[in-house]
C-alpha cells in the first residue's frame, strides 16, 4: 500500500475562539482549547488519545462544518434522532484544497444503526438488485458492506472509531478498502484506538493527549504501546491487575 501525492481535499482548519462562548466546556478541552490552526499533511489522518480528550468532538465539528449530518451519512442526509453536537462547528472553517470534493461520508460506529436504517429507506427507490439490506447482516458485516459499496475515489471520509464494529480480520479488510480509495484521490480523517488501523503506511497521527493536539509516531501511541505490552507480558500484567 502506498500513500499518493494527490493534493488534499481538506488541507486543514481554523478555529475562531471569539465565536465560542466564554463559559463553554470546549475551552476546557486541553487538546483543542485555544488551538487556532490544524494542518493535515497526508491523505490519512488519525486522531488518537484517551477517552474524553476531544477527538470525536473535533471530528464531529469537521463533519458538520463540511455539510454532513451530525449522526452520519452523506451531505444529503438530514435526519436527527438526538441533537448532541457542540457549537464548535460554528467557529470552525475548513481550509479546502485545489481539488473539488466529489463525494463524502461521515461514518460513526455509535450511530450506525440509524444511518443503516436511512440507507435502506433511500435504497427502496432503486431496483430490487440494488437495494441495501443492512439490518439483515451483523453490525460488522453491514458496516464493512457500506464502506465497500459507497466509498470511492475523490471523496472525504470521516470515521469515528470504526474498529468498534469490526473484528481484527475485518479491520485488515478496511485497510485494503482505504488504500483502494486513496489511490483514486480520497482523503480520510479517522478517530481510532486500533493499533491495526493506525499502522496504515504514511498516515499522519495527531495525539490529543498531554497538551494541545500534536503529531506523534505510531510507536508513541498508547494503542500500540499498551497492546504490545499486554501481548508480550500478558500473564504478568493480568497477575498484577487481578491480584491487587
Amino acid at each position: 500500500m502506498l500513500i499518493t501525492n494527490t493534493p488534499q481535499l481538506i488541507k486543514g482548519l481554523r478555529i475562531d475562539w471569539d465565536k465560542i462562548s466564554p463559559d463553554s466546556y470546549l475551552r476546557g478541552i486541553e487538546a483543542i482549547g485555544g488551538v487556532e490552526d490544524i494542518t493535515f499533511h497526508a491523505p490519512v489522518t488519525f486522531f488518537v488519545g484517551e477517552n474524553g480528550s476531544g477527538k470525536s468532538t473535533l471530528l464531529e465539528a469537521i463533519a458538520v462544518a463540511g455539510g454532513f449530518n451530525p449522526e452520519g451519512g452523506t451531505r444529503n442526509y438530514s435526519f436527527s434522532t438526538y441533537d448532541s453536537h457542540s457549537e464548535l462547528w460554528e467557529a470552525l472553517r475548513l481550509i479546502r484544497g485545489t481539488r473539488r470534493m466529489s463525494w463524502g461520508y461521515f461514518l460513526r460506529a455509535e450511530s450506525f444503526y440509524n444511518v443503516a436504517t436511512k440507507e435502506e429507506e433511500y435504497s427502496r427507490a432503486l431496483s430490487e438488485d440494488r437495494q441495501q439490506h443492512f439490518h439483515q447482516r451483523s453490525h460488522g458485516e453491514s458496516f464493512l458492506t457500506l464502506v465497500q459499496n459507497i466509498f470511492r475515489g475523490g471523496g472525504l471520509y470521516l470515521m469515528d472509531e470504526p474498529e468498534a464494529a469490526l473484528s481484527p480480520q475485518r479491520q485488515l479488510t478496511l485497510l485494503v478498502e482505504m488504500d483502494r480509495c486513496i489511490k483514486e484521490g480520497a482523503q480520510f480523517i479517522i478517530v481510532s484506538h486500533s493499533p491495526i488501523l493506525l499502522a496504515f503506511p504514511g498516515a499522519e497521527i495527531l495525539s490529543f493527549d498531554d497538551g494541545p493536539i500534536h503529531p506523534c509516531s505510531y510507536d508513541e501511541t498508547d494503542s500500540y504501546r499498551v497492546t504490545s505490552m499486554f501481548i508480550n507480558h500478558r500473564e504478568m500484567i493480568l497477575k498484577r491487575l487481578l491480584e491487587e
